[in-house]
């Protein structure tokens, strides 16, 4: 079950993003405590993001606009807060919480694409706002890190000199940044499942490269579709497990 689910959400973050609504589920039904599921599917789906990171390793120069390697230590110190503030959280807080936070993806998943230009037509900001959501930001991908990539791009969207499409390689060296960190608290404190994570990983990536051969072919309208239907079905779920 754990090799398919990380198969599926492999695909699914090559394709549109939003693995986690599979992996998420996947390990708290397999037996484990919400925190210990969310701090092993973050170790399991690591290989993914420093994949896509090497990938664009030509294009992670300098970003007109974008002050990098500050908003790079602003991630990392960020990530860093968010993983040790998961790792204090207990299992039964968390559950509380998870609804929410996937609420949170799920709506950045709807909206996302369109809130970097609608904010940019009616809010300017300067490099030092930028970085300090930066680091709240880098909190959430720590903490969590659902869609967090595409909420730094509606961020980075603010910057007057910003060129959208030149920020896809610098977001996915922040989102690996964030999960770097996050996945060595995670390490050290005994908080992942290995056999779990392991079996996840595997299929996962696998999945990545099937769901890279499979965007040459499906229409990216079914994808992103099919995707958000699917945040929403687990998001409802996990409103339903915890306030039932």
């Amino acid at each position: 079950m754990l090799c398919g689910a990380g198969f599926l959400a492999g695909a699914m973050n090559a394709l549109a993003g939003g693995g986690s609504f599979v992996t998420l589920p996947a390990l708290i039904a397999a037996g484990l405590p919400s925190v210990t599921a969310n701090a092993s599917s973050t170790v399991a789906l690591y290989p993914g993001s420093a994949v896509s990171v090497w990938v664009y390793r030509d294009a992670l120069g300098r970003v007109e606009g974008l002050p990098l390697v500050p908003a790079l230590i602003a991630t990392l110190l960020g990530g860093l807060a968010g993983a040790l503030l998961l790792l204090w959280t207990p299992s039964t807080l968390f559950d509380r919480v998870l609804p929410w936070l996937l609420l949170i993806a799920t709506l950045t998943l709807t909206f996302g694409p369109r809130l970097g230009p609608l904010l940019r037509a009616r809010f300017q900001a300067g490099p030092a706002v930028v970085i300090t959501i930066q680091f709240l930001l880098g909190i959430y991908g720590g903490y969590f890190g659902g869609a967090v990539g595409l909420m730094m791009m509606a961020v980075w969207g603010l910057l007057a000199q910003a060129d959208i499409k030149s920020l896809n390689p610098p977001r996915t060296l922040m989102v690996m940044t964030a999960n770097t960190v996050a996945l060595a608290c995670f390490v050290a404190a005994g908080a992942v499942q290995w056999p779990e994570t392991l079996a996840l990983g595997l299929g996962a990536l696998f999945g990545s490269y099937g769901g890279a051969l499979l965007g040459k072919r499906l229409p990216a309208g079914t994808v992103r579709l099919v995707t958000l239907i699917l945040a929403a079905a687990v998001t409802a779920v996990f409103f339903v497990r915890a306030y039932r």
